[in-house]
């Protein structure tokens, strides 16, 4: 007998697959001979961490591992959740651990927990109280306590391909139990594969897009869809680890004189909502570090280009962004300036503070000209001073700039 579909509850979590088989997308995690295949075979999880952008699967993949071994299956969001919480998880875990069931914990946003938090889990993950499945969408190296990670596999779970979205929103129009299926939406190839390229890899978007259109349309066009985003949600968090991508990118295709690829990872960033006063700063170190002597006038269009986003801001400064990002991209290349400058830093922090020789001091006062300051200093406007060396004696001769 057909059930009501659940209205409540949002179509990317009435869609979540019921059996591993059913799970979508992580070809290089869900291998058939793979790490995590045979665990599950076998019935022995280890503690994992589970790192990848929104809508990956993360919270699914948890699910189903309980599931499949059979286990319990406890949840904590880290922002909502502390030590108390987990005692408490921990304390019904040894209870029925005694029975010979095992006991998964999954915590989302693991990352938002301290490092006295963090490792408060550690005992129970040592004694198998628990088995800690942790989700996070930052870098685990800096994200967690090193602690946490010499006790966990990391698995590393992509951004869907549009292909895998497009058998998720394929299986939710057709599912007349859990999806859309009796609401007999027509819709075409195309405007399916708008959608699952719209989504940028997250699947919750993808479905909750389609949920959306689906309400004011039954003959879902690219149009519909559109007018549900409004705005393509890009992949971009100003304090995550894709900023940091993101502007290596950009870095590195000016660097590599690719003023086209260096555009396309500019509007990334703009258009994902960078401080367009961040980039204009990384572009002027840019301009001393990668061009330096080269063209020392990109120093100047580089400051130039900060001042007008100072003064006309987003979305306007962005056609000044993209002006410089052209122009140090296209422009002539060199490090002699930041590699000399690299040298003398280290010269500096190895001799510590070696004094300045007598003829190079300044002898403002009488006393100080008795003491030798400034004493045979030659005028180089006026005097020959190839002789004179403007090292300290220890460093004399010392070459920087080639």
């Amino acid at each position: 007998m057909e059930t009501s579909l659940n209205w409540s509850a949002p179509l990317a979590e009435r869609m979540r697959p019921s059996t591993i088989d059913e799970f979508v997308g992580q070809s290089s995690v869900m291998a058939k001979d793979g790490f995590l295949r045979k665990a599950l075979k076998e019935k022995n999880i280890s503690s994992m961490i589970f790192w990848g952008p929104p809508g990956t699967g993360k919270t699914t993949l948890a699910r189903l591992i309980a599931q499949e071994i059979k286990a319990r299956f406890s949840q904590l969001s880290a922002v909502e959740s502390g030590v108390k919480d987990l005692r408490s998880i921990v304390e019904s875990a040894e209870q029925f651990l005694r029975f010979g069931e095992k006991t998964i914990l999954f915590i989302d946003e693991i990352h938002r927990w301290n490092k006295g938090q963090q490792d408060a889990l550690l005992p129970y993950m040592e004694k198998g109280t628990i088995i800690l499945l942790g989700a996070t969408t930052e870098n685990p190296s800096f994200a967690l306590n090193s602690a946490l990670l010499s006790r966990s596999q990391v698995l590393v779970l992509n951004r869907l391909l549009p292909e895998d979205l497009l058998l998720i929103l394929k299986s939710a129009v057709k599912d007349k139990e859990r999806g859309l299926g009796k609401l007999k939406l027509k819709i075409d190839e195309g405007t399916l594969e708008f959608l699952a390229n719209l989504a940028d890899g997250d699947a919750r978007i993808a479905l909750n897009l389609l949920a959306v259109a689906s309400q004011y349309d039954r003959h879902l066009s690219i149009e519909s869809i559109k007018t549900a985003s409004q705005r393509k949600n890009l992949a971009y968090d100003k304090n995550g680890e894709e900023h940091y991508n993101l502007i290596s990118a950009l870095h590195k295709s000016m660097r590599g004189n690719d003023a086209d690829a260096a555009l396309y990872w500019l509007a990334r960033m703009v258009e994902g909502g960078a401080d367009p006063l961040y980039i204009s700063r990384r572009l002027i170190r840019f301009a001393s570090e990668d061009i330096g002597l080269a063209n020392n006038t990109a120093l100047l269009i580089a400051n130039q280009v900060y001042e007008a986003c100072s003064r006309i801001g987003f979305p306007e400064c962005a056609v000044n962004l993209a002006q410089a990002v052209a122009y140090l991209a296209k422009s002539p290349k060199s490090v002699a300036v930041y590699m000399a400058y690299n040298k003398a830093s280290q010269d500096a922090r190895d001799h510590g503070s070696l004094p300045v020789p007598l003829h190079l001091r300044n002898a403002p006062t009488t006393f100080m000209k008795e003491l030798g300051y400034g004493k045979d200093y030659k005028y180089t406007p006026t005097e020959d001073s190839s002789e004179q060396s403007y090292f300290p004696d220890e460093l004399k001769g010392k070459k920087y700039l080639s």
